[in-house]
């Protein structure tokens, strides 16, 4: 115990002086004592205050297709291979795309994506949404991100040009897990995705899934991915079980475990922006607020097919650990600071 305590407690100072810590580290702080995890929780929330300051991001998104998805991944209610409950539609009409960055607005998001299901979106899809991106940032104060899958860098360049600033494309997973996942396409392609995103100079927001049956090797070796490739934003989820699908018996989250997954992350990409998204409430339970010590973003208003809680609760916790949200498409002070455009 005394060795935990020792190490945990150079993590902020080691990480603020520009070390890295070893991967063999990062496993170390996966099996920190549940006894010791508000004391890891404090050493994350030192390095996320000192990039980050006070400053909190909502983010929201438009789910603008539905279902109908030809790839296996095993944790999503949208792939055709499983008999899921959900309502399968195509392409949402350009109002309704409109409508949900009105609605984004109106709930303090910063940020509003776009979500498209499917291996890739269409070179007709891509057009449409770009159509609808230069409308909306005409009309309302907030960023656009796009979330399309295994698009070219032609698709990407034309979001580019309509006003589309990120691109989400998660990598869900390390390299040597992600085959157990999904069998439809590798890891090594969305990996190229994510590279073709950042040589086309838009900014990158990629994350992960846990609680899929991965090792703790496994979410340390994502976490150095993402540091790898200096990744500007990084969504956490975590696993909600979905009947019809092969996870739909997965239950291997407790909350203290979520908080060392979302210290972990932290310590490994201290610029990152790190996002609580899908599962966040029903995995951190009475430890969310303790969450958003260490994460400074998270996705308001509800996920893809899961309802999330009303977003004036959120806001109400924002007020309750004195942070500031980022509104009307700003940036935060360390972007403007290093001249990154996010």
């Amino acid at each position: 115990m005394q060795e935990y305590k020792e190490f945990i407690s150079s993590i902020a100072d080691r990480v603020l002086s520009g070390e890295q810590l070893s991967k063999e580290e990062g496993l170390k702080i996966l099996n920190t004592p549940d006894e010791l995890v508000m004391d890891l929780v404090e050493e994350a929330s030192k390095i996320r205050e000192y990039f980050f300051k006070n400053e909190m991001e909502f983010c929201s998104l438009i789910n603008a297709k539905n279902g109908a998805c030809s790839e296996d991944c095993s944790f999503c209610a949208q792939s055709s291979k499983y008999p899921t409950p959900i309502n399968a539609y195509g392409l949402v009409s350009k109002e309704q795309m409109l409508e949900g960055a009105e609605k984004a607005v109106s709930i303090n998001a910063n940020r509003y994506c776009i979500v498209v299901s499917g291996k890739r979106a269409t070179k007709e899809e891509v057009e449409k949404i770009a159509e609808a991106v230069r409308e909306i940032k005409e009309k309302y104060p907030v960023k656009v991100c796009c979330s399309i899958g295994t698009v070219d860098k032609e698709d990407l360049q034309l979001l580019k040009e309509a006003g589309v600033n990120r691109i989400n494309h998660n990598l869900e997973t390390s390299e040597r897990f992600f085959p157990n996942i999904v069998s439809t396409h590798t890891w090594r392609d969305r990996y190229n995705t994510i590279k073709a995103i950042q040589e086309v100079g838009l900014s990158t927001c990629t994350g992960g899934i846990f609680g899929m049956g991965e090792t703790d090797q496994d979410i340390v070796d994502l976490a150095d991915t993402y540091r790898q490739l200096g990744v500007h934003s990084i969504p956490l989820n975590f696993l909600i079980p979905i009947p019809g699908t092969p996870l739909e018996k997965a239950n291997n989250l407790t909350p203290t475990r979520c908080l060392k997954i979302v210290a972990l992350f932290r310590i490994f990409n201290p610029k990152a922006e790190i996002r609580l998204c899908g599962g966040r409430e029903q995995n951190l339970r009475d430890y969310h607020d303790v969450a958003m010590e260490v994460a400074n973003c998270l996705m308001a208003g509800g996920y893809l097919t899961r309802a999330g809680r009303e977003p004036g609760k959120d806001e109400e916790m924002a007020r309750r650990l004195g942070r500031k949200l980022i509104t009307q498409g700003e940036d935060f002070t360390l972007w403007k600071e290093e001249g990154v455009v996010t």
